[in-house]
């Protein structure tokens, strides 16, 4: 018998690091069964929202907190595998001017790259942490998530996500708009309610239409909510319900000021940003006329957790995701599998050579999937039109680096190689993703008569960065191909990279 018995097999060790705009956390977890095993835990209040300035810049005190937070986190991932941690930033390194300056100190002392997600994909993530923590129940769910810089909403069956939004609204943010000075009054917390009604007026009509019949709530300031209804008693069934809620929003008016906030079970960590989180909990219920909202455990970090764990398997939601796109902007399917089978047959000609793995390969055959993707704009400048799309788009599964360097193959698939936008990617892709970039126009260049199936009649030899690529005798009388080989030699030449041909092409 082959195989390892389940029972032996040895838990894959995945880890998340969770860089939120109130707080930092660290989950370390053996993946086993489908299931989460906890290893490590932990979580830190950096509150880097708070340091933004007007400028959205972060101050140098906030990103030492980020620092110092990370620098305790790191020997918990010294033994995970790098393909198997994520550490993503939420609102606040999306909003920061500057935030470059924290993640390139924050790379350097974790050792490993920091992706900043869109709001729609933090919602999908956080959505399938709460959906995996919560019973396998019937019926539609709407999962609230108030972070320190944006709340997340999502509507979703089972594991599977019905509608995502992301908005600017937290309590963190909130607290420094409506709070500044630590006075809490009636007025005050009833403009935070109607600043969060006004951001939640663009979803609410769709989102009721949508429906659920299980409203959850995940993160901290629900969490908080939950724990201090829980232990003054006005919680029972271990629900939030509204009599309790607008109960604890009279409590925190008559406190007066912030740094008076002391409640049984709030921790004192979470006490001056928790009144601004409840008069977004209380828009919520007032936006949604909801009537009460349970706590779920699961969120964003366990939510990663789960997606690493589908990575390159047929549920990674990037395979979705891209099928999509093809759909959507009516990609031709047959020609995108040509190119990608001509693609793939290149790459692993050349695969030792340069040192290429098969996350590597797997970008490759996704961009050239989409590599038309732009025609659905105009035909004139397609490549560009494909490229702005990708990077620009929400696209469920993809980090916003993930998006980068699929535009990058994308635009750089035809054409004048583009040497600007190959130094705008990390200068640890940019070599990589330049070889890439070469078999992608290849494969495009040999498909160019769209043929019926792919062609792999070829060779490919890669010596250091320079190419050669032998066709058999019968190619000599494809006269456009040889053109199209021929215009291909130069622009590489012109980008600083040798690309030969064998048999050598002779003017048509």
């Amino acid at each position: 018998m082959s195989g390892t018995p389940a029972e032996t097999r040895t838990p894959r060790r995945l880890a998340a690091i969770d860089l939120g705009s109130n707080s930092f956390h660290l989950l370390v977890a053996n993946y086993h069964e489908q299931q989460l095993q906890v290893v490590a835990k932990l979580g830190e209040k950096v509150q880097l929202a708070a340091g933004l300035d007007e400028d959205d810049h972060l101050s140098e005190e906030a990103i030492q907190r980020a620092l110092d937070c990370l620098a305790r986190f790191a020997p918990f991932i010294t033994d995970v595998a790098s393909r198997n941690l994520r550490v993503v930033g939420t609102n606040a390194l999306r909003n920061a001017a500057n935030s470059e300056a924290l993640i390139r100190r924050a790379e350097a002392l974790l050792g490993h790259e920091i992706e900043i997600i869109a709001g729609r994909e933090e919602a999908r993530l956080i959505y399938l942490g709460a959906a995996h923590a919560l019973a396998d129940v019937h019926g539609k769910r709407l999962i609230v998530d108030i972070g320190g810089g944006s709340t997340e909403f999502i509507i979703g069956e089972r594991f599977e996500p019905l509608a995502l939004e992301s908005l600017h609204m937290g309590c963190v943010a909130y607290t420094s708009r409506f709070f500044a000075d630590d006075e809490i009054t009636e007025k005050r917390f009833r403009q935070a309610e109607l600043a969060a009604l006004s951001e939640l007026a663009n979803i609410r009509r769709p989102y009721l239409a949508l429906g659920w019949t299980d409203p959850v709530g995940s993160s901290g300031t629900i969490k908080a909510v939950s724990a201090v209804l829980a232990v003054n008693g006005d919680s029972p069934d271990g629900l939030i319900h509204r009599e309790g809620l607008m109960k604890l929003r009279k409590q925190l008016i008559k406190t007066k000021r912030l740094d008076k906030v002391a409640m049984e079970g709030l921790k004192a960590d979470r006490a001056r940003v928790f009144p601004a989180g409840v008069a977004i909990l209380c828009a919520i219920f007032e936006a949604f006329d909801l009537d009460y909202m349970r706590y779920s455990d699961g969120a964003l970090r366990e939510g990663v957790l789960y997606d690493l764990a589908g990575r390159n398997t047929p549920e990674d939601s990037r395979f979705q995701t891209l099928g999509a796109l093809q759909r959507r902007y009516g990609v031709e399917t047959r020609q995108a599998d040509n190119v990608a089978a001509s693609a793939r047959h290149a790459f692993e000609q050349v695969r030792d050579t340069w040192q290429l793995d098969d996350e590597q390969k797997q970008f490759l055959t996704w961009a050239a999937q989409i590599h038309e993707l732009g025609q659905a704009v105009s035909h004139s400048q397609f490549h560009r039109h494909g490229a702005y799309l990708l990077e620009h788009s929400d696209l469920p599964g993809f980090s916003r680096p993930e998006q980068k360097s699929l535009a990058f193959l994308v635009r750089a698939h035809r054409r004048k190689f583009p040497t600007k936008e190959l130094e705008a990617l990390p200068e640890s892709l940019r070599g990589r993703y330049a070889r890439l970039a070469r078999l992608l126009r290849l494969a495009v260049i040999l498909n160019h008569s769209r043929p019926e199936h792919p062609v792999v009649d070829f060779t490919l030899v890669a010596e250091g960065d320079a190419l050669r690529l032998t066709l058999p005798e019968t190619f000599t009388e494809h006269v456009l191909l040889i053109n199209d080989l021929q215009q291909e030699m130069a622009l590489q030449q012109a980008a600083g990279f040798t690309f030969e041909i064998e048999p050598e092409p002779t003017d048509a």
